[in-house]
């Protein structure tokens, strides 16, 4: 048993409306979790009927000047708190849609406006979930990307940003270990949905791109989005109560 089915309380999962956020609500509501899962433009009406009425779709911006971005966070987790009673986990899989291009190419401007939507916009959620973190003795789960253990050409703009969430999550981890929260990071690999799966269609990964990246890869194929939701969702669960500060990459072995 995974243990969620004997928490109280709720699920929060941001971007639960992609690819990757949308696999980790079904798991976890498969693991007996309620999950309350956040969106930035549109709401997952497939997704809602579903899974039934124990999730709900909240519209959430991390996007927003970062005063905004944290009042908009703290307003979900204080009606969370009040609807389910407590908020027992906290998935970050919010994240814009992000090009390839080499670093070179990259304005300052562009990359501070990446920084603000990946790094600061994790801390901007995970600082208003805190004070329910504790109380609950909750977890983090944040995810990010195998990019920063092998670096792959053109993926600078993604993987700086989400070093940095990875170093937050790591200073978390040390700081509200104390309260009992634990706080980890999954890293995807190449998948068949998700970002990935955005570049090919967007053209920046092209059918030679795709052959490197798959002869990159030591078990010669893709992921998929539910192979990064198992990870998340047992990080996430009381079956990982003695691990924190760690991240686990879902990547075919491509780090290695």
């Amino acid at each position: 048993m995974s243990g969620f089915d004997r928490m109280r309380g709720v699920a929060l999962v941001t971007g639960g409306s992609g690819g990757i956020g949308a696999a980790v609500v079904r798991k976890l509501r498969s693991a007996g979790a309620s999950v309350a899962l956040t969106y930035r433009s549109r709401p997952p009406e497939e997704l809602l009927a579903e899974l039934g009425d124990q999730v709900s779709a909240h519209p959430l911006d991390l996007s927003l000047p970062a005063e905004q971005a944290g009042a908009a966070a703290a307003a979900l987790v204080a009606e969370l708190t009040d609807r389910h009673g407590a908020v027992h986990t906290l998935v970050h899989a919010a994240g814009p849609h992000v090009p390839m291009v080499h670093l070179s190419k990259v304005a300052p401007a562009e990359f501070a406006a990446q920084v603000d939507a990946d790094l600061v916009g994790f801390f901007a959620v995970a600082h208003a979930a805190l004070p329910a973190l504790r109380e609950s003795a909750g977890s983090i789960v944040v995810v990010t990307s195998a990019a920063t253990r092998r670096y792959p050409v053109r993926d600078g703009l993604s993987a700086a940003p989400k070093g940095g969430v990875e170093a937050l999550a790591r200073a978390l981890a040390v700081e509200e270990g104390r309260f009992g929260i634990r706080v980890n990071c999954v890293g995807p690999g190449m998948l068949h949905d998700g970002m990935s799966a955005r570049l090919m269609a967007s053209g920046d990964l092209d059918e030679r791109a795709l052959a490197v990246a798959t002869a990159n890869i030591p078990l010669r194929r893709f992921g998929r989005a539910e192979d990064v939701a198992e990870a998340v969702v047992f990080l996430a669960s009381p079956a990982a109560g003695f691990i924190s500060g760690q991240k686990l990459d879902v990547d075919g072995a491509y780090g290695v």
